[in-house]
């Protein structure tokens, strides 16, 4: 398969300060994964925002889609995020297609409604199920509300329209509620809900944004809330 080079970097992707508090409050067996799917999802984001005609951004997203379906050892090298996902993500890659689907949902000239928002919000999200290898059906839905509240409110927070902000921050407040505790190996995660909640309270703000949320994270982080 051919290298495309529109989506594909030898350097690692920088991730924001509260990405960086999740992967620290991680333990090292669920590090390694969620810095790779941090780090496609910056990379799928940057496709999105760089798209001025869908099909083009189609046919990036869907460069991704194929490497994914080769086997680790059949697909490009050198590609830092591509070579982690054959790391951490070997028989896990179904996951990470889920979510590329979802950010294909931005993808177009039309207004988004509330059925397409749920789907980005699902598919963003889909990946976060797999990162524990101990996830029961009893926690199962906690991560996933979690996950999608994250991914829409962290949406939200880089639109510029305002009727869109407004409609992710909607849908982010509908599944923000606290459901219960986090695993303790994926308080992480919990960091990463706790943030996006309190940016839906405050309007769509970035997710560390004022000397809140500092504690906001270290609370969550502690007591898994």
């Amino acid at each position: 398969m051919a290298r495309h080079d529109d989506v594909t970097s030898e350097e690692t992707e920088i991730l924001p300060p509260e990405a960086a508090l999740a992967l620290a409050w991680s333990p090292k067996d669920v590090r390694g994964r969620l810095s790779i799917l941090l780090q496609l999802d910056r990379r799928l984001a940057r496709i999105i925002a760089r798209t001025s005609e869908p099909m083009l951004g189609q046919m990036r997203l869907a460069w991704w889609r194929d490497a994914l379906r080769q086997p680790p050892h059949a697909r490009p090298r050198g590609d830092v995020v591509l070579d982690g996902i054959g790391t951490y993500w070997d028989s896990r890659e179904p996951a990470l297609a889920a979510m590329i689907d979802g950010w294909e949902v931005l993808i177009g000239e039309g207004a988004l409604d509330s059925r397409a928002i749920a789907a980005f919000g699902a598919g963003r999200a889909a990946p976060f199920m797999m990162l524990s290898d101990d996830l029961n059906d009893a926690k199962r839905p906690i991560v996933e509300q979690a996950a999608r509240c994250w991914a829409l409110a962290d949406a939200a927070c880089a639109m510029s329209d305002p009727d869109e902000r407004r409609q992710f921050l909607e849908a982010a407040r509908e599944c923000g509620s606290r459901s219960g505790k986090m695993p303790r190996d994926l308080r992480g995660v919990g960091l990463l809900a706790a943030l996006a909640r309190r940016s839906v309270r405050l309007g769509g703000a970035p997710l560390m944004a004022g000397r809140g949320a500092s504690l906001t994270a270290l609370r969550a982080a502690i007591f898994r809330v």
